[in-house]
């Protein structure tokens, strides 16, 4: 089994800038996804490549609320192959190195951190990438301080940091839960949240532990949810949150309630839902709608989906423009989403072996060792209906 060392040491890897240098394989964004990916190229024998990030390794992680916590139990991997479900690459255990069932996001960062080092994997901090085009067989990719070009590129570049913004009337007079840094934070008494997902729930099992009374309002109902997709239906250590003492106590669940909008004067948030009812809060409300992604940056090297989402072949490339591939939670297969790390990182041997066998290496070994470790799914054939192995 690998073990990434616990160094706590920053990485500083530095990459001259060469315009007149051709890459094999560029990996934009430096969380889960960027991470994972470079590591399955690194292990398919893919050796000209590099990934960029417009601030730091697992810097996603970092800014979530100081609170939350990984829905997915890190377990140590066995013997017989079952990797970690908070795992991005085969044989490493974040529940080994750290001793964390459910890690923190921070803790998840500097996680990211040490396998980044452990791994030697070649990285470009604090640098954003401007544009991207492609000319000829060459994608060139565009910083403030220069450009490179590379044969392929892997738009990693996750969705934490891209919160939505548009959902109801009033919607900018409330504070996504991705901007808390911590709940414990927050002042007020009264808080109203809209959107009872993950995220939702999980700002309300905090606040309630604080003492602070909420309402939770969503147009479904997560939490009564009858499917076993957790991609649909809250999941197993969140529903069990909800039958805390505080989260009882202090907690309203309002199901099947869209809101139509929120105003604010005096002083007093209004929130009016769609059906006429009105809740009033000091405190401004907290808006869990998810997030739009970042694959809009790149919208122009897709074709898209009816529902918004960048369409993909088998081997999740462009179908307009070869070698521009995606990797992480914004991946869709017919009604299948890979939104958690354990659904997305059974992608990252598909597109690494997809990339080495264009580049003319032999892929065979690296594909039975990934395939052995859970990590690589290129049987998609469920993908058209609710599946409980994808």
């Amino acid at each position: 089994m690998v073990m990434a060392n616990e160094s706590t040491e920053v990485i500083e890897e530095i990459i001259p800038l060469d315009p007149s240098q051709e890459y094999d394989t560029i990996v934009v964004g430096a969380g889960a996804a960027g991470i994972g990916a470079a590591i399955a190229l690194m292990h398919a024998g893919v050796e000209k490549f590099f990934v960029v990030d417009r601030e730091t390794v697992g810097a996603s992680f970092d800014k979530w609320p100081a609170e939350t916590r990984f829905i997915t139990p890190s377990f140590p991997s066995n013997s017989i192959g079952m990797l970690d479900l908070n795992s991005i690459a085969v044989g490493v255990s974040p529940a080994f190195s750290m001793k964390v069932e459910h890690p923190t996001g921070q803790q998840y960062a500097q996680h990211l951190r040490n396998i980044s080092t452990f791994f030697e994997i070649p990285i470009l901090e604090h640098t954003n990438v401007n544009a991207i085009e492609k000319s000829g067989d060459l994608f060139h990719l565009h910083f403030d301080e220069g450009s490179f070009m590379a044969k392929n590129v892997i738009w990693a570049a996750g969705e934490f940091q891209y919160p939505k913004t548009a959902a109801f009337d009033g919607v900018e007079l409330c504070r996504h839960t991705a901007t808390v840094p911590s709940y414990a934070e927050l002042e007020g008494d009264d808080v109203l949240i809209i959107g009872g997902y993950e995220s939702g729930v999980d700002a309300a099992y905090h606040l309630a532990d604080n003492g602070k009374n909420v309402h939770v309002f969503d147009r479904g109902d997560p939490w009564g949810e009858g499917s076993s997709n957790p991609s649909i239906a809250l999941a197993t250590y969140t529903i069990e949150r909800t039958r805390h003492a505080c989260f009882e106590n202090h907690v309203t669940l309002h199901a099947n309630t869209g809101v139509k909008q929120v105003t604010f004067a005096d002083g007093t948030y209004e929130l009016t839902t769609e059906d006429g009812a009105v809740f009033r809060s000091k405190t401004q409300p907290l808006f869990a709608g998810g997030f739009e992604g970042s694959h809009s940056f790149v919208s122009h090297l897709f074709d898209s989906r009816e529902d918004g989402f960048p369409e993909l072949n088998e081997q999740d490339e462009s179908t307009t423009h070869s070698g521009m591939y995606l990797c992480g939670p914004a991946i869709r297969h017919g009604n299948e989403n890979f939104c958690f790390i354990y659904k997305y990182r059974q992608r990252f041997g598909v597109v690494a072996a997809a990339i080495a066998s264009s580049l003319g290496l032999e892929t065979e070994e690296f594909i039975e060792a990934y395939r052995g470790w859970g990590m690589f799914l290129d049987d998609l054939s469920c993908c058209g209906q609710e599946c409980l192995t994808c």
